[in-house]
């Protein structure tokens, strides 16, 4: 993370973006006293999951509208320095196959975009909310509806317990349904049946039976409240009830465009029946009789997941370690060749201007994990662990950050896999590729999985060039190593490092 302290809008300010399938959001705040002080909030109706394609692609016009709207996002991040801004895509631009896209939305952003897995969106959802509400015993159910997916939570105090992600969501569910406009009782009653059969697979696990209080967040939920409550069905919060009545009241209006609310905003009008038919479906299935609602989300989870990590709080160590531990990872081992990597990290971190303080944590983690598909297979065990990690959903972890971690893990033994590495963002496959060489050369030195120390190996590195220097002797005494040097020698040519020892 970056000195705050240097920071040139706010000596300690963070922003959070979340770019959701319906809006994006921005939030910037100071930190005063360890609490967080909102200075600044930007909202935009994008609708970016109305431009998806059944072919996976943005249309041009809701691509171009996404990047203006980032655009001026950058503007007014323009002086945060690297680091304090996090911004994260949801449940559309997990979707999005056309890579050009996300290199355009950072560009126009000026900050780099995380595309996130669904339970750990969710995770985030919590984190926001929990932070708002007041401490007390007792478990609680988080719902928030986004565009494209809805995340159920259940945790007590912060930690959530429960986590799923759902591909239903206000824009999603009003395009399958009310494209046209028209709200029917066979339409509503459809588009509910349609989302009660998306929470079958998990309604059992989140029923009333398992949660004392449910919390809703997000737009959609925000809009239903005030406009049951305006209309004097709800003195606070939504109840079964409130929900049943409104539901009436679209049928009875029939029509998205003449929707006269209160509470309601012009811009959430094509949207709304969507939303109202995801709630009421959840109502029904989890047996939810009244919700409280947050004014903390996904973009409140991120600035305080940022505040964890600037103290040393970081969710991604306790992933790794209960991911080791429950493929069995062999600890011993773990410890000598995250020694020896780091060490051999600490000697070319300046000559390779591995200076970010993420590289040091990746590749700690990934010789952590290097052995975790052993539970699988011995053979090809590299290849198992890659696909285990990048196909798991990691707290803490981004889509980006799994992708790098799971190239480090596929590439420390035998061929180096150029072709993973190449496939990720410019900005981090030369230090991608200078980590797996490091972490190679640890688990190549510490093969022989005994305790003796290779402490003293030092290395050099300029370019593509390494030098591995032993302790006079240490090669002779072992010949094993020295054989497999050579042949790493050969993999390191093959992708144009030039590796000496001696």
């Amino acid at each position: 993370m970056p000195d705050l302290s240097n920071n040139s809008l706010s000596p300690h300010s963070l922003a959070a973006i979340d770019l959701g399938s319906n809006s994006f959001h921005m939030i910037v705040v100071n930190i005063v006293d360890g609490q967080i002080q909102v200075i600044d909030q930007i909202k935009e109706m994008v609708r970016l999951g109305e431009g998806l394609t059944k072919e996976k692609e943005l249309r041009s016009e809701v691509r171009i509208r996404a990047i203006a709207c980032l655009e001026r996002f950058g503007q007014r991040l323009r002086d945060q320095p690297e680091g304090s801004v996090r911004a994260v895509g949801t449940n559309t631009f997990r979707q999005i196959r056309d890579d050009s896209f996300l290199k355009a939305a950072q560009l126009a952003l000026g900050h780099p975009i995380d595309v996130i897995a669904g339970r750990e969106e969710a995770r985030l959802v919590y984190l926001g909310v929990a932070h708002g509400l007041a401490t007390k015993t007792g478990r609680r159910l988080v719902v928030d509806i986004g565009g494209g997916s809805t995340e159920l939570i259940i945790g007590e105090e912060f930690k959530p317990i429960e986590r799923e992600s759902l591909h239903m969501g206000c824009v999603s569910i009003s395009r399958q349904f009310f494209a046209d406009g028209l709200i029917t009782e066979q339409k509503m009653e459809e588009a509910i049946i349609a989302c009660s059969l998306e929470l079958r697979p998990i309604r059992t696990r989140f029923n009333r039976s398992h949660w004392q209080a449910a919390v809703g967040s997000s737009g959609s939920i925000k809009a239903i409240r005030e406009v049951v409550i305006s209309a004097g069905w709800s003195d606070s919060g939504i109840t079964h009830q409130s929900l049943e009545r409104l539901k009436e009241r679209l049928i009875k209006v029939g029509n998205s465009q003449q929707l006269q609310l209160k509470g309601l905003s012009e811009e959430r009008r094509p949207v709304f029946a969507g939303g109202v038919a995801v709630l009421l479906a959840l109502f029904r299935s989890t047996e939810i009789e009244g919700m409280l609602v947050s004014s903390k989300a996904l973009r409140e989870g991120l600035i305080y997941e940022m505040l964890g990590r600037i103290h040393h709080e970081d969710v991604r160590q306790l992933t790794i370690q209960s991911l080791g531990k429950r493929f069995n990872v062999d600890q011993e081992q773990v410890k000598r060749v995250s020694s020896t990597a780091l060490a051999l990290f600490d000697q070319v971190s300046f000559s390779w201007m591995l200076n970010d303080p993420e590289h040091v944590k990746i590749l700690g983690w990934a010789a952590h994990l290097h052995e975790v598909g052993l539970a699988i297979a011995h053979n090809q065990f590299h290849k198992h662990g890659a696909y285990l990690v990048e196909n798991s959903d990691l707290s803490g972890f981004s889509r980006q950050e799994l992708a790098i971690l799971a190239a480090l893990i596929r590439g420390h033994r035998r061929k180096f896999p150029l072709e993973l590495f190449e496939a990720l963002p410019n900005k981090v496959i030369n230090s991608s590729k200078q980590l797996c060489v490091l972490l190679r050369l640890a688990a190549l030195l510490r093969r022989s999985r005994n305790a003796s120390a290779i402490s003293n190996a030092k290395i050099e590195a300029q370019g593509q060039k390494i030098m591995l220097k032993f302790t006079p002797g240490w090669l002779n005494r072992h010949p094993l190593s020295h054989e497999e040097l050579k042949h790493e020698r050969t993999h390191l040519s093959e992708v144009g490092f030039e590796l000496s020892f001696a």
